[in-house]
C-alpha cells in the first residue's frame, strides 16, 4: 500500500459551508470546492442551523461533481470517501454525511467518518509538508478553543479547553455589541488595526484548578459593561480602541497557554488551526512568541483555516492507511469528542 497514490473524496457540511474536495496522500490538494453561505446569514447575524441545512441539500451535488471534475477524476478513481460526521449542527451534518453514505454504496467505496477538529489540525499537513507528530496544536473556531497534544496521526489528548464560550463565538458577541455584526472575527480584526490595543485593559481569565483551560465569557461580559457605563455616563467610546482591547486580551490568553503547553510538554513544535487562527493578530503574536522561545512554528493558509473538505480528506487519509473505516449505521453525532470513534 505504501507505494499506491490514495485519493480521498472528501465532503464536509458541519455548519455553513457546503465543501468537497480531492485530496492525494494526505496532503496533495487536487481540488477544494467551498460554497459559502455567508452572506444569507449575515441577514440574521449568525447562521441559522434550518437555512444551513436546505442549502447544504441544493449545494451538495453541484460542488462534489464540481470536486471531482477541477481534479480530472471520477468517482470509481478514488481510493475512499471521508465526510465530517460531527461535531456540528446535526441537520447540516446530516446532509453530508447522507450524500457520503449514499456514494460509497453506489460505488462499493469505502466510508471514513471524520472529526471536524480532526479535519481542522490535519490542514497543518497540507500548508506544511515536512510537519509530523508530535506536535502541540491551538485549535480556535467559533465553537471550539482546545489545546491538543497531537501523539501521532489520529491520535489525540485535549490538555486544554474552553470553560465557557469559544475564542469565536465571543468574536461574534463583542463585534454584535459594538455595531460591526456577524461574522465578528473578520470584522473585529479589520477595526482593531485602527484602534489602540492598551485602551483599555480587559479582563484576562485565569481557570486556577486548570492553567491550560480557556474562559471567555467573563471578558465578554467585561465588554459589554464598559459599553453599558459609558452610555449610561454619556460618554462617546471607540469602537476601534473597544476592538483592540479585545482583540488583545483573548491574543494574550492564547499565545501564553500554547507557549506554556509547548514548555510543559517539551515539545518544540506549535500548529494553530480553526476559523480563528485566521486572525492577524493571533498570527504575528504567536509567531513573535515562539521566535523567542525557540519554538517552531506552523500554520494554514487562510482558505485552509475555516471549513472545507481539502482537511477532512487530510485526515480521512490518515485514518485509510490505518485500516479504519466506518460502516453505513454512520450518524451525524453534534457534540462529538475529540478522540471518540
Amino acid at each position: 500500500m505504501e507505494n499506491k497514490d490514495v485519493y480521498i473524496l472528501a465532503i464536509e457540511s458541519s455548519c455553513d459551508e457546503t465543501a468537497a474536495a480531492v485530496v492525494k496522500n494526505g496532503r496533495e490538494v487536487l481540488s477544494n470546492i467551498i460554497s459559502s453561505q455567508i452572506d444569507i446569514h449575515t441577514l440574521y447575524g449568525g447562521v441559522v442551523p434550518e437555512i444551513a441545512s436546505r442549502k447544504h441539500i441544493e449545494n451538495i451535488n453541484p460542488v462534489v461533481r464540481a470536486a471531482l471534475k477541477e481534479a480530472k477524476m471520477e468517482l470509481k478513481d478514488v481510493d475512499a470517501i471521508g465526510v465530517t460526521y460531527g461535531p456540528g449542527l446535526v441537520g447540516a451534518l446530516l446532509v453530508g454525511v447522507t450524500q457520503a453514505k449514499a456514494m460509497a454504496f453506489a460505488a462499493n467505496k469505502p466510508l471514513i467518518g471524520v472529526h471536524h477538529i480532526e479535519g481542522h489540525i490535519s490542514a497543518n499537513y497540507i500548508a506544511n509538508k515536512e510537519l509530523e507528530p508530535p506536535f502541540i496544536c491551538l485549535v480556535v473556531s467559533g465553537g471550539h478553543t482546545h489545546l491538543v497534544v497531537v501523539n501521532d496521526y489520529g491520535k489525540y489528548e485535549v490538555i486544554g479547553h474552553t470553560r465557557d464560550d469559544a475564542a469565536g463565538e465571543a468574536f461574534d458577541k463583542v463585534a454584535r455589541a459594538i455595531g460591526l455584526g456577524y461574522p465578528g472575527g473578520p470584522k473585529i480584526d479589520k477595526v482593531a488595526k485602527e484602534g489602540n490595543e492598551n485602551a483599555i485593559k480587559f479582563p484576562k481569565a485565569v481557570v486556577n484548578d486548570a492553567p491550560l483551560d480557556f474562559s471567555f465569557s467573563g471578558l465578554k461580559s467585561a465588554v459589554l459593561n464598559y459599553i453599558n457605563s459609558c452610555q449610561m455616563k454619556e460618554i462617546e467610546y471607540s469602537v476601534p480602541d473597544i476592538a483592540a482591547s479585545f482583540q488583545k486580551a483573548v491574543v494574550d490568553v492564547l499565545s501564553e497557554h500554547a507557549i506554556k503547553a509547548c514548555k510543559d510538554r517539551k515539545i518544540n513544535k506549535l500548529a494553530i488551526a480553526g476559523g480563528v487562527s485566521a486572525n492577524s493578530a493571533i498570527r504575528s503574536r504567536m509567531i513573535e512568541e515562539c521566535k523567542k522561545n525557540n519554538i517552531e512554528f506552523y500554520y494554514p493558509p487562510i482558505i485552509l483555516c475555516t471549513d472545507n473538505a481539502a482537511m477532512i480528506g487530510s485526515a480521512a487519509y490518515y485514518e485509510y492507511i490505518k485500516g479504519e473505516r466506518s460502516d453505513y449505521y454512520l450518524n451525524a453525532i453534534p457534540n462529538l469528542k475529540l478522540g471518540e470513534r
